[in-house]
């Protein structure tokens, strides 16, 4: 019997999202998280056969630079190929999932089911910095995070694609590790909006990203994070684990930016569960 999707609308974004889990009074409420995150998995595969497609049908990694309208801007985003050679970095390029996550948000406040003016927004793991400059675009009072390494590459391109003092948000460079506590200003208060694009790499970051995304999320957080589907193990493994404190949704590709799909990304909505729908056995380091 063909399994019936349920739809739900979350606090922080305005579409409907497929819900995967952690939903109070959901049909799934019941089923473990171990059990939801193979579902999903399964239906992901199913539907978008990501490994019958090429990845990075919208970046060129091997190029220095990459150049992309959004929000009345060309933006120039620097690049640094030569860094693929090392083992374990990927932030120096960009990916498929950080331009489809940057056009959606274009496309959602476009048609105003999201409103990123004057929100707080931490970007983890920016990377070449894309997705949050057109968060700034947007209205947003953005602070891009990465580590120590990653800074220079993301500050250059902050300060070239947000000089011109026509943004209607703001942007800041910050360091922070995942996993470490992170600096009171990131948290004093928390932000409306945290955001990730290809931060679901492998198994072994995936605990110090459910620690910073609890560290950084309050009650009226809404996280955006779209991810390569590269992996499914990998993947699994950080919804089994972030669903034991966040309700998660997916967003289907009929409410992206209509000229940025990718069958090889995937983009969830996750909003942190109140203590009363916590499960057993499950803590967070601070309140909800």
């Amino acid at each position: 019997m063909d399994t019936v999707e349920e739809i739900r609308r979350m606090s922080g974004y305005g579409g409907d999202v497929i819900v995967v889990g952690g939903f109070p009074a959901s049909e799934s409420e019941s089923e473990s998280e171990s059990d939801l995150a193979a579902a999903e998995i399964m239906v992901i595969w199913a539907i978008q056969g990501p490994t019958s497609f090429a990845p990075n049908a919208l970046v060129a990694q091997s190029s220095l630079e990459l150049r992309l309208d959004a929000c009345g801007h060309s933006l120039s985003i620097l690049q640094s190929p030569c860094s693929m050679n090392t083992p374990g970095v990927t932030g120096s390029v960009m990916w498929d999932s950080g331009v489809v996550l940057g056009k959606f948000l274009e496309h959602s406040v476009d048609s105003k089911v999201l409103s990123l003016e004057g929100k707080k927004i931490v970007e983890l793991g920016s990377g070449c910095g894309l997705v949050g400059c057109i968060a700034a675009l947007l209205g947003g009072n953005v602070v891009l995070t990465d580590l120590p390494d990653r800074l220079r590459l993301l500050n250059k391109n902050v300060q070239t694609n947000l000089h011109r003092g026509n943004t209607r948000g703001s942007a800041v460079v910050q360091e922070l590790v995942w996993g470490d506590d992170p600096d009171p200003d990131l948290i004093e208060p928390f932000p409306d909006y945290v955001l990730g694009s290809d931060v679901i790499y492998s198994e072994e970051a995936v605990h110090h990203l459910v620690t910073t995304l609890l560290q950084l999320c309050g009650d009226q957080t809404t996280i955006f994070l779209s991810g390569e589907l590269r992996n499914d193990a990998v993947l699994e493994y950080f919804l089994e684990s972030a669903l034991k404190y966040f309700a998660i949704g997916r967003v289907e590709q009929a409410q992206w930016h209509p000229d940025y799909h990718s069958r090889r990304v995937v983009l969830y909505v996750l909003e942190k569960k109140s203590k009363r729908c916590l499960t057993d056995g499950s803590s967070l380091n601070q309140s909800c």
